[in-house]
């Protein structure tokens, strides 16, 4: 709760009234309409399908390049080498998750922090970054070689066209295009942009599906393309169709050996070597190097444990369902597109004009007339520009992830993360992020196996970063977690991690093989990473210097945009939702209820506003609402909190000098339904419930809004429902939602053999809380009928069958706003007489009503009239339903649930 000071008068205090502002802007005599609207960095939540998207628009999109880059290097074996890295990326994925699970804000940074400290984290995330910065270039690169292809084939230029001769560095002005547009997309929000995730991943199912269809009838047509590819690499030098040697960056002959090609090792493990060996010691030595070649296959894992911040609750179990899509997603995609490459396209066309291009090769080697081999082009094209794109938009959100994780360590300025004013995004970091992305396209001109080649040091050095680390927490902080990698050995008192340590094995074997055998990428990739560690130590040094703090005492607090409100109102706070709760926090060491008050909550229907009161001495003067300290840090607890359910809520800070009438006050303001604090270490539930609703009596008038308030703690939830208070929907998970499903299930079981209920509503607060619970609880298969009875005798002027009609309407209304559907009919005259005809025309099989008067066990003789008269004379059922202990509702006139 904001406060535990009750007091002795719930009147409204004298220095709460609202003052004119002065010039300055400032204020004498804050009141609790003055307050501060307070937005996080990012409080949008996406769907496990956004997050799936998001991901495969970096995974997926290798399909468009991996398999000529791979081939590049170990020749027509590729397609082989890249089914078992996507077979692999299974276990790399279950650390992601095991991580995650442990880390809301994981990560490679934050896991390699936690296990092995903040040198090795720094130097982890240095190479991590590498990968990123090159996600967006070379994605967006080969995005420009399909378009530049596209339209050298529609024309029929030929293999030696201006085009094919400038294909770079007109991809490379394509490539920077695309970079801004996704620069932009990201300032807005992420929300925003997984939107368009989820609309290319669409549209490239599409295109996969269609293509897959197509390359299978080709083989079914062409019996010389049966044939799958072989299983053997090619370690030799590299040599164009017309025999020429093919030249790296650097000058020298492309060398799938790299350092070691010149020297005895490397000789023995050419082809002329090893043909029938493979299965000796240089073999596997040799297996394993073409493996290292094919590990950027799966680029993009990490992007998973970036998005897991803004997964929606359930939390962890959309993850899962996320990670399972993206594997079974790009398994199937890339590899069936690697395999048909090399089967269908002629060897020269796939190594030569369609080594950047390999889709575009593959839709023009397909069976059919060349228009629709031009068209499918065209649809290839235009879809791998959108994935490719995308693959720039999920570059940007991970590398941002990223470079937020380490200026949460206090490793770059805060100045980093200061908010977007208006959308709320750390914009600082997506310019700095967007501006190498464009500086790389430049340096490279766009030529995609270059910047393939530098690529794969990132991604396998950040996986193995990740593993080593994840291995280390197992021994470092052993116990139950959410979940494991599986295939863990247990041994007495020990469990050895047979699982997570295979895959830790297999990575850290083909990180060093690259690091002999891909000297572009060596090159690059160390000499990145060794200037993005030595300026994140700099950084990091000068920061803690500057704040006078040591470099293990950080403490992470979350940035805020702040908005001043004259006024709470539906309007600043953004809420749209049918139901509100308002939750007083007071200490960022007891959130008790508001993780209780998030587990409940269904974000789809109720919104969450999250209030602290600053409270000032009376008469405080020339007062300037903002942030401080203390509440940066309260609320960056709420934040945690937020993300970890994966909910989101609304903070606001209220500056008063009465936290007891400003928490009733912004409840009424915002129409909240819920009042929730937490227990007093002063004063007894019972008395904080009082307090509070004398303030809301005072607050509302003679005439209460229904209103539930409650204390509630770990262990307690002690409430107050005044004019009947509100059922709001809940949600719940594990244990709580198993009994909640066998209490739901229980309820609709007693209502066996009722088909048709009237359901007698007269806009009551009571009965409209009935309405909620009963259409809840009630079985989808029942056809529920509202009733209204107008009044006998109406005033002059005034229709009671028009005012009965708009009362039905509105509960109907309501109705369909928990996602069910309801008739309505109304009448006039006496209630019981009217309600017991409808029943009789009708032919219901129950009524329900909510119960007016006395209740006593066997004797009706306290019951309103009207309820007598339904009980002796209904024709079906009568169920009655009555409220707990409350403050009562003023109690109706002639309503028709008497």
């Amino acid at each position: 709760m904001a406060a535990d000071r009750p007091s002795s008068s719930p009147a409204e205090p004298a220095d709460s009234s609202k003052s004119t502002p002065t010039v300055q802007g400032k204020r004498r005599g804050p009141s609790a309409g003055q307050v501060l609207v307070v937005t996080s960095v990012m409080f949008t939540f996406i769907s496990f399908w956004r997050t799936a998207a998001i991901v495969l628009c970096d995974l997926a999109s290798t399909a468009y390049y991996i398999g000529g880059i791979v081939e590049s290097q170990i020749g027509a074996a590729a397609p082989w080498f890249i089914l078992g890295v996507m077979l692999f990326s299974y276990g790399v994925r279950s650390v992601y998750i095991e991580s995650c699970a442990m880390f809301v804000r994981g990560g490679v940074y934050r896991i390699v922090r936690e296990a092995m400290g903040g040198g090795p984290a720094r130097l982890a995330v240095s190479a991590l970054l590498f990968d990123y910065i090159l996600t967006g270039p070379i994605s967006s690169v080969t995005a420009g070689q399909y378009i530049v292809g596209l339209v050298n084939d529609l024309f029929e230029l030929g293999t030696d066209s201006f085009l094919i001769r400038q294909q770079n560095p007109l991809s490379a002005v394509i490539a920077s295009l695309v970079t801004i547009y996704f620069w932009r997309i990201n300032i807005k929000g992420i929300h925003e942009s997984s939107d368009q995730a989820l609309k290319i991943m669409g549209a490239t199912t599409v295109m996969g599906v269609v293509m897959i269809v197509w390359c299978l009838a080709t083989i079914a047509v062409r019996p010389e393309t049966r044939k799958l590819p072989t299983m053997v690499p090619d370690l030799s030098k590299k040599i164009d169709a017309a025999g020429q040697p093919i030249m790296d960056p650097f000058g020298k002959q492309v060398d799938p050996l790299g350092f070691i090609g010149d020297t005895k090792l490397g000789e023995s493990l050419r082809p002329e070597h090893l043909t029938g060996n493979w299965l000796s010691l240089l073999g596997v030595l040799g297996i394993l190097m073409s493996f290292g070649h094919s590990i950027l296959a799966m680029s993009g894992e990490e992007t998973l444990a970036q998005v897991y911040r803004e997964v929606e609750s359930p939390k962890l179990k959309n993850f899962k369902r996320a990670a399972l899509v993206v594997f079974v997603y790009s398994m199937l995609f890339t590899t069936l597109i690697s395999f048909f490459a090399v089967m269908i396209i002629p060897d020269g066309d796939r190594t030569g004009r369609y080594a950047s291009n390999l889709i575009g090769g593959l839709a023009m080697n397909v069976i059919g007339p060349s228009w629709a081999r031009l068209i499918l082009n065209g649809v290839v094209v235009v879809v791998g520009s959108m994935i490719l794109s995308g693959a720039v938009n999920t570059a940007i959100v991970g590398s941002n992830g990223v470079l937020n994780r380490v200026s949460e360590d206090g490793v770059l300025p805060d100045w980093f993360q200061k908010p977007h004013p208006k959308y709320g995004t750390t914009a600082r970091l997506i310019h700095l992020v967007a501006g190498l992305q464009l500086f790389t396209i430049i340096v490279t001109m766009g030529n995609v196996l270059t910047l393939g080649e530098a690529y794969a040091f990132g991604v396998v050095w950040s996986f193995v970063f990740m593993s080593m680390a994840m291995l280390v927490l197992r021994f470092k902080r052993p116990g139950h977690r959410e979940f494991e990698v599986p295939f863990n050995v247990t041994l007495g008192r020990y469990t050895i991690p047979l699982g997570i340590t295979i895959v830790f094995l297999v990575l850290a074997l083909s990180a060093v093989a690259n690091l002999f055998t891909k000297e572009v990428a060596t090159l690059s990739g160390v000499g990145f990473t060794a200037g993005f560690f030595v300026l994140f130590f700099l950084s990091e040094r000068a920061h803690h210097r500057r704040m006078g703090t040591a470099s293990d005492s950080h403490e992470h607090l979350e940035q805020f945009n702040q908005q001043k409100a004259e006024e709470v109102s539906e309007l600043s706070l953004h809420l749209t939702k049918p139901y509100r709760k308002l939750v007083a926090i007071r200490s960022p060491y007891n959130l008790a209820m508001l993780e209780r008050c998030l587990a409940e909550t269904d974000p789809e229907t109720t919104e969450v506003v999250v209030m602290t009161a600053s409270v000032l001495p009376p008469g405080s003067a020339d007062f300037t609402p903002t942030i401080s300290t203390n509440d940066r840090q309260l609320l960056t607890a709420v934040v945690n909190l937020a993300e970890h359910q994966g909910k989101p809520v609304k903070p606001l800070i209220v500056p008063t000098n009465e936290p007891f009438f400003a928490m009733t006050r912004t409840a009424k303001t915002i129409g909240a339904q819920e009042l929730i604090m937490g227990p007093s270490n002063k004063y007894r539930p019972e008395d904080q419930l009082d307090q509070v609703a004398l303030y809301w009596l005072n607050v509302c008038g003679p005439q209460p809004d229904p209103l539930t308030i409650r204390v509630l703690g770990k262990d307690r939830d002690a409430r107050l429902d005044i004019a009947g208070g509100s059922q709001i929907p809940k949600t719940g998970g594990g244990a709580i939602a198993a009994e909640t499903a066998l209490l739901l299930a229980d309820l609709r079981r007693s209502w066996h053999g009722i088909e048709r209920l009237l359901l007698a509503y007269d806009g009551s607060p009571l009965s409209a809380d009935f309405l909620d619970t009963v259409v809840s609880f009630l079985d989808p298969a029942i056809a529920v009928t509202l009733i209204d009875v107008a009044e006998a005798d109406p005033a002059e002027g005034v229709d009671p069958s028009q005012e009965a009609r708009e009362t039905v309407e509105r509960a109907v209304e309501r109705i369909q706003a928990l996602g069910r559907k309801a008739d309505s009919r109304v009448a006039q005259g006496a209630a019981g007489p009217e309600i017991v005809k409808a029943a009789i025309e009708g032919k219901f099989d129950a009524i329900f009503m909510s119960l007016r008067g006395l209740y006593r066990r066997g004797d009706t003789t306290q019951f309103a009239s009207n309820t007598r008269y339904v009980l002796e004379h209904a024709p079906c059922r009568v169920i009655l339903g009555f409220a707990p202990k409350s403050i009562p509702a003023p109690p109706a006139e002639n309503g028709a649930s008497e």
